[in-house]
């Protein structure tokens, strides 16, 4: 398998899921919470690590630091997409009280309290506003997070083990 193929695969595919995430935002005006958008910068980076990898087009062990670093972004966002699951099977009244948003979170409280914050999630967070195949966005999201690592450590795995 040519790497310099599959890591431009990946970042076709992290790019048409925020194209995604746009239209439900813009077209069909469902508003992210500040764990959409989190996990919205995760698939940036995810993008950005196969775009750069697709360009370079690295042999064995580059393709492995790349895979490593794409496994990395995945991760954080998966960890934030399963938070926001978990927030939204809780019932209600255990749900945390809706919060500041994003923006103002940053614009003024320190940044380790605004990532404490966001990794906490708020009511909005546990919102379910639309659902495909029974998955929430954040279950799609969750998925999709998973399913870039495995392929990253799938290349990772036929390149070194190429001779």
């Amino acid at each position: 398998m040519n790497p310099r193929l599959a890591f431009a695969g990946g970042a076709a595919i992290c790019a048409a899921l925020l194209g995604y995430g746009y239209y439900l935002q813009y077209g069909q005006g469902l508003e992210p919470c500040p764990l959409c958008m989190v996990q919205r910068g995760c698939f940036y980076l995810v993008l950005a690590t196969f775009l750069i990898a697709a360009i370079h087009g690295p042999r064995r062990v580059g393709t492995a630091v790349y895979a490593a670093a794409a496994i990395l972004f995945a991760a954080g966002g998966a960890a934030v997409a399963s938070r926001q699951v978990w927030l939204q099977h809780l019932p209600a009244d255990k749900v945390p009280q809706c919060g500041p948003d994003l923006f103002f979170m940053l614009n003024n409280l320190p940044l380790s309290r605004t990532l404490e914050k966001l990794f906490y999630g708020s009511g909005e967070c546990a919102a379910v506003d639309w659902k495909f195949l029974g998955l929430s966005i954040a279950g799609w999201s969750l998925a999709w997070f998973i399913a870039l690592a495995i392929g990253a450590a799938a290349l990772a795995v036929l390149q070194l083990r190429r001779r």
